[in-house]
């Protein structure tokens, strides 16, 4: 979808349930998979409920674009089933007495007229979701992940012009979980549905998301693009439960057949990572854990480490450095990356870290691995036809 004014999500509203007040001002994009975040209790799911239309404002304004769904001003009240939109539940809902078929037809038969793109057809969702040999089967033998991806595909049938999902792994072991993600990514990818995305798990968010919402306490912290969420500084509480790292875009730049491995443009620097079964140019996110950065004072020469990036300490703390004799380490490599490191903070005092202060980031290339790259598309990233930095600089 468009990124327009036309085609964005606006939700200037207030919700009180109980004891529990929500109220939010949020202008949201749609494209890509947003991701709503925080702690159970903050006010997630009553975010999520109020564009779906389960919860009714008590002031108020949401729409998408000019469809209105609230105005508690001009008294509007569009009903649920009138907005268009596929929800995508914890637990699968599946009609227990339909088959896989059945389930996917009922969302076909609730399809309207979408708002722009392609109309979603059957046989794509099938393919792309798996589910060509679970057609027949009745929900009863499917497993949790199979269920969820019959879920998916219902509401992609239903042709939504938003996609909601509501913390759709929770229910889900650690393997089912690992079977679904990419599935998800692929959803993602390869529709132009938007997707809004529940979840309180940092992992899942690092993978899946292209835009963040941080909600805690009943109001929206901050929002936006990822990359930009994640150098806020409000945003390190909701983080300190995952193990600490950077998250980082880039683009496949070239493959090396010699040495078997790939190099990675990203915003000012180069990574040379594993290869990855990726033609150039495609737009790849990695995960660089801060326990294996290693930071010099001076250019490395003779290691055996790859990466050596060159970047300005932001701050030196102790703050989700996991123990007492570590220290937490931010260094600004570009003006859209930032790097952690962990290191201990006996370093730190032997080496002189303080903010301003110019090193470099040493990167081991064996830890960059398929595990922590995955696709990341719907995100500018850098052209692999600007040239790289010179290897004796930078990588």
């Amino acid at each position: 979808m468009s990124e327009s004014a036309a085609e964005r999500l606006r939700i200037d509203a207030a919700k009180q349930l109980g004891a529990f007040e929500f109220a939010c001002d949020l202008d949201l994009p749609l494209s890509g998979l947003t991701a709503i975040f925080g702690v159970s209790g903050a006010g997630k799911s009553t975010l999520i409920n109020l564009v779906a239309g389960m919860h009714q404002p008590d002031r108020g304004r949401i729409a998408i674009g000019s469809t209105v769904f609230f105005d508690s001003s001009a008294r509007v009240l569009l009903p649920v089933e009138r907005r268009g939109l596929g929800y995508v539940f914890q637990d699968a809902r599946l009609f227990p007495h339909l088959s896989v078929r059945g389930n996917l037809d009922y969302g076909r038969r609730r399809a309207g007229a979408r708002s722009g793109g392609a109309p979603v057809a059957f046989d794509a969702v099938v393919d792309l979701l798996g589910l060509g040999a679970l057609l027949e089967r009745r929900p009863h033998t499917l497993s949790g992940g199979e269920k969820q991806r019959v879920a998916f595909g219902r509401a992609l049938l239903a042709q939504p012009r938003l996609l909601l999902m509501d913390e759709p792994l929770a229910s889900l072991d650690a393997a089912r979980k690992a079977e679904i993600l990419p599935y998800i990514e692929r959803l993602r990818d390869e529709f132009a549905i938007p997707i809004l995305y529940v979840s309180h798990s940092p992992d899942e968010v690092l993978r899946l998301a292209t835009a963040l919402v941080l909600v805690d306490a009943g109001r929206v912290v901050t929002a936006g693009p990822i990359s930009d969420v994640l150098l806020d500084e409000s945003a390190r509480q909701f983080f300190s439960a995952a193990e600490p790292g950077a998250l980082v875009f880039a683009v496949v730049a070239s493959h090396d057949d010699r040495y078997q491995l790939s190099t990675l443009a990203c915003d000012g620097f180069a990574l040379r990572v594993p290869r990855v079964d990726l033609a150039p140019g495609t737009q790849v996110r990695l995960r660089i854990p801060a326990r294996e950065v290693a930071l010099a004072l001076v250019r490395p020469g003779d290691v055996s480490i790859t990466n050596r990036i060159e970047g300005s300490i932001e701050s030196v703390g102790s703050r989700s450095a996991g123990h007492p004799a570590h220290a937490l380490v931010t260094v600004r490599v570009s003006p859209s990356t930032v790097l952690v490191v962990t290191i201990t903070r006996e370093s730190v005092d032997r080496l002189g870290l303080v903010p301003g202060l110019r090193v470099w980031c040493l990167v081991k290339s064996v830890v960059l691995d398929a595990s922590a790259l995955v696709l990341a598309r719907g995100r500018a990233a850098r052209p692999v036809s600007q040239p790289l930095p010179a290897n004796d600089a930078r990588v």
